[in-house]
């Protein structure tokens, strides 16, 4: 599937796995699970967890039919013919069900966790782009890109057919990158209410979109909310996604967190960012509730909203929770 060609996929449900508190080896028989509550896809995350590939090798091994896809594997810490490998041996376990995306991560997670310079994010994505793409359509790599060269090389099986390939992005010129080349787009930390912004800046009509969604299951509010103020100060002072939510109009009622977090106040950063931003931001409420809100985001032109949970009271997640969560409870 290309998003130079039209897709015919209809909107689906995703969760992030590995869940948090559920040992890796114990999901076996919530992956099984999944399509009965309504779910179609399941995604990995790659920061301090579990890398994008293993989580997804072993639900193509558990359930024979949901769409496996990574979000993201950054295009710095593998080089490109490692990353070919690995999505070929993926869509070789799970033919026609897996995506591979990539994205540009972020300076912590590639620089100071991996010891990798940041450069170009731009170019390096579209560079890996262009190289995986041409690697798993069964061509030889050779040449120099802007980035770095690759001398002759092809995969020794390419997979048939060859996975999309969706890329992160957050700001018009990758999010064009995306439609243009890639087959879609991943969104990650937006609201509902962003998604036609975003769509409008990918400028393509067939092209998948996929859209992660932190959420909260709980009626508690006060968790909800002090869980989020963390990882909202924590990521959206990041400069890719400050100057996202700068693009997206936030940048006046972001300034007092990014002002204390640049003077060393974490504390401080987190306190400040509003309600409003907050319960943008992250869903949270009752999982009924929860699953309205999700929906909100396939109204808005996400295809495929990617349920990420966050920590409850409660304690880890069950199935009952994912299927009040799901599709089929609305």
């Amino acid at each position: 599937m290309s998003a130079r060609a039209k897709s015919d996929r209809q909107s689906g449900w995703g969760l992030t796995i590995p869940l948090l508190g559920v040992p890796l080896a114990e999901h076996a028989d919530i992956v099984r699970a999944l399509p009965d509550l309504g779910y179609t896809d399941v995604w990995s995350a790659e920061t301090n967890g579990a890398d994008a590939f293993t989580p997804l090798a072993l639900a193509a091994a558990w359930e024979p039919t949901l769409r496996l896809g990574t979000a993201i594997v950054p295009v710095y810490t593998r080089g490109p013919a490692l990353i070919a490998m690995s999505a070929a041996a993926l869509a070789a376990a799970a033919p026609g069900r897996f995506v591979l995306g990539l994205g540009a991560s972020s300076p912590v997670i590639v620089g100071n966790w991996n010891g990798i310079a940041f450069e170009q994010p731009f170019r390096r994505t579209r560079d890996v782009l262009r190289a995986v793409r041409t690697a798993l359509a069964g061509e030889r790599v050779d040449g120099e890109f802007d980035t770095f060269t690759v001398q002759r090389f092809k995969l020794e099986q390419a997979p048939t057919p060859p996975p999309p390939i969706l890329l992160a992005a957050l700001r018009p010129q990758m999010l064009a990158l995306a439609g243009r080349e890639a087959d879609g787009a991943i969104l990650n930390w937006l609201a509902p209410a962003d998604v036609p912004q975003c769509v409008a800046a990918v400028a393509n009509p067939d092209a998948d979109i996929v859209a992660r969604v932190f959420v909260c299951p709980t009626a508690d509010a006060e968790h909800a909310r002090s869980i989020a103020r963390l990882l909202i100060s924590t990521y959206i002072t990041v400069p890719a996604y400050a100057a996202f939510h700068d693009w997206l109009g936030r940048g006046e009622v972001l300034k007092p967190m990014h002002d204390a977090w640049a003077a060393g106040d974490r504390a401080g950063a987190a306190a400040a960012i509003p309600d409003a931003v907050v319960d943008d931001l992250v869903v949270h409420g009752p999982p009924e509730v929860c699953a309205e809100r999700v929906a909100e985001y396939v109204a808005a032109g996400v295809r495929t909203p990617t349920i990420a949970l966050l920590p409850t009271p409660d304690g880890a997640p069950t199935l009952d929770l994912l299927r009040r969560l799901g599709p089929v409870a609305r």
